[in-house]
């Protein structure tokens, strides 16, 4: 018989929140430090695991559901398919190297738009978990093209920021005529 699980699975007992949608204030704003690593961050990030699982995405940031704070969570494949679950809070991006891969990119604040976006193939994260324990996150192919989508979107920015030309036309283009579009 199989080892029980010690611990709960992240977002099993969290609340799905609200998305906040491209064109949202909060989704354009640096995001301030946490301070606070009492319960109240533990609550959040286990409604953000909660969230990024109901919308089957792969890594949120805390502004994508209103809350302005340096936090994110991610559930990610690497190119090799080995899964990466984990939560970074106050995170630096500290390396972001190697070759450029224009890649599918698309993000669940833009929900139904995709571009080909480039990003580095390996990237280093550095931060601390809810406890305040010092979290370093190695990715490499599409994980870490997850986690400089996420230390992007706490510095204000969404992918399209990182588009230019035609890609970026067509992916503003796409996101002003989705039905979820403010002006609609």
């Amino acid at each position: 018989m199989a080892a029980m699980r010690k611990r709960p699975i992240p977002g099993s007992s969290g609340l799905v929140r609200a998305m906040s949608l491209f064109g949202d204030p909060v989704l354009h704003g640096v995001c301030e430090p946490v301070t606070d690593f009492g319960p109240s961050l533990a609550r959040l990030v286990e409604d953000m695991y909660a969230t990024m699982y109901a919308a089957r995405g792969v890594g949120l940031a805390a502004n994508q559901i209103g809350v302005p704070l340096r936090v994110f969570v991610y559930d990610c494949p690497d190119d090799e398919d080995v899964r990466h679950l984990g939560h970074v809070v106050n995170p630096r991006l500290v390396e972001a190297d190697g070759v450029t891969v224009r890649g599918p990119e698309g993000c669940l604040s833009l929900p139904g738009v995709e571009a080909g976006t480039q990003r580095f193939d390996r990237a280093v994260v550095e931060g601390v978990t809810i406890g305040g324990e010092p979290v370093r996150v190695t990715g490499t192919g599409f994980f870490a093209r997850c986690l400089q989508h996420e230390c992007d979107h706490l510095e204000g920015r969404v992918y399209t920021d990182r588009l230019t030309g035609l890609r970026r036309s067509r992916a503003l283009r796409a996101a002003r005529r989705a039905p979820w579009a403010r002006d609609g």
